[in-house]
């Protein structure tokens, strides 16, 4: 606790603020699979349920995430120390998490593409089936994965800092954090709504959890693939399909 005020010195330099704005966006930049994993997961609920949805299981992600910072120095140790080995692969703690993570996002994404391809009975069972715990505990699990990565980036990245004023930088992430899920929070709707209405727009955030699906397995098994690849494609894709709204506009 004592650490924890103290690192309350470091809002007092320059140094600080400026890693607290680059930390911020990184963790929004960084949060962008997480709102369109919610936009798809909260679309089967009742409309007045899917905000209720989106605010528990925002708060909750922003709950566990602030437990990981408090132990930090544990969840550091997970990647390197292997709980067991498969065809010559170590398997950490860190590399199950995103193992597991990256099978369940492949599994809910590729659900959700059958059910939209299927058509509207299939989809009507499907919001029969979806509940409100079931949906936020979805939104938990998913964001617990992603925060691995997000907290372990936060921490690297304020290293230098803490080098630089020898002072503990945690209060720096804490805040970073909050900012980025009020930022979540505040955007989920109009995003949700955006990708919901536009069945074109929706399958190609399905790839793109897909895609990301499969970048946390091969990281599970020591593959780093570049996450800047993946950003590039979904904006690509849709600044074509945007076109393609346009086109289809300007006939009408």
């Amino acid at each position: 606790m004592e650490d924890f005020l103290a690192s309350f010195q470091i809002l007092g330099t320059v140094q600080g603020w400026t890693y607290l704005l680059i930390l911020t966006l990184l963790e929004i930049v960084l949060g962008i699979d997480n709102i369109i994993f919610i936009s798809i997961v909260t679309d089967p609920l009742p409309r007045v349920k899917q905000r209720k949805a989106r605010m528990i299981g925002l708060s909750l992600a922003l709950i566990i995430r602030i437990l990981m910072l408090s132990v930090i120095s544990w969840v550091m140790t997970l990647d390197q120390h292997p709980l067991f080995t498969i065809l010559g692969h170590s398997f950490t703690g860190h590399s199950l998490v995103l193992l597991i993570g990256g099978l369940f996002l492949i599994y809910k994404s590729v659900t959700e593409m059958h059910s939209s391809v299927k058509g509207s009975d299939e989809g009507h069972k499907s919001k029969e089936k979806s509940t409100l715990r079931g949906v936020i505990m979805q939104i938990v699990i998913i964001d617990f994965i992603f925060s691995f990565d997000s907290v372990i980036s936060a921490v690297g990245m304020t290293n230098d800092i803490s080098k630089e004023t020898h002072a503990n930088p945690l209060i720096i992430i804490v805040l970073a954090v909050i900012i980025s899920m009020i930022v979540m929070l505040l955007f989920s709707r109009p995003i949700s709504d955006f990708i919901n209405k536009r069945p074109t727009i929706k399958m190609i955030a399905l790839g793109f959890l897909i895609n990301i699906g499969v970048m946390l397995i091969a990281e599970s098994f020591g593959e780093h693939v570049q996450k800047g690849y993946i950003y590039f494609a979904l904006v690509f894709s849709l600044a074509i399909e945007f076109l393609n709204i346009k086109m289809r506009n300007n006939k009408g």
